[in-house]
């Protein structure tokens, strides 16, 4: 049994942590907020697509930014999308590139580790 596809990507934020998350992913990312299915409806968070990308949030009452563990989000203006983020206030630190690829990193509101991906 192969795995086929990743579906998606969930991170965790603090409760009440919604808006600050929507501010970053909606304003800054340009990525979409869709409705949740019914059942998991009023659970706090909120998933996020930009294409074929989603990306859940979920309300942690124990919650610490994932430091280390990141989705790399591959996006097509690298500089302009770093450039809109510091203008934010979120830094950005390049990354080393790889063979192809221009990277850097930077976090969520929340201190979730996001890398940034553009192929060269």
């Amino acid at each position: 049994m192969p795995i086929l596809a990743l579906d998606h990507v969930q991170l965790a934020i603090p409760a009440g942590g919604e808006p600050e998350a929507r501010a970053f992913l909606v304003d800054l990312l340009g990525m979409e907020e869709v409705p949740r299915p019914e059942p998991l409806a009023g659970r706090g968070g909120g998933w996020f697509r930009a294409g074929a990308v989603s990306l859940h949030l979920g309300v942690d009452p124990d919650f610490r930014p994932a430091r280390k563990a990141h989705p790399a989000l591959v996006v097509s203006d690298l500089a302009a999308l770093c450039a809109r983020l510091e203008q934010a206030g979120h830094a950005v630190r390049q990354g080393e590139d790889l063979p192809g690829i221009v990277r850097a990193f930077t976090h969520d509101p929340f201190g979730n580790r996001i890398e940034l991906m553009q192929r060269a």
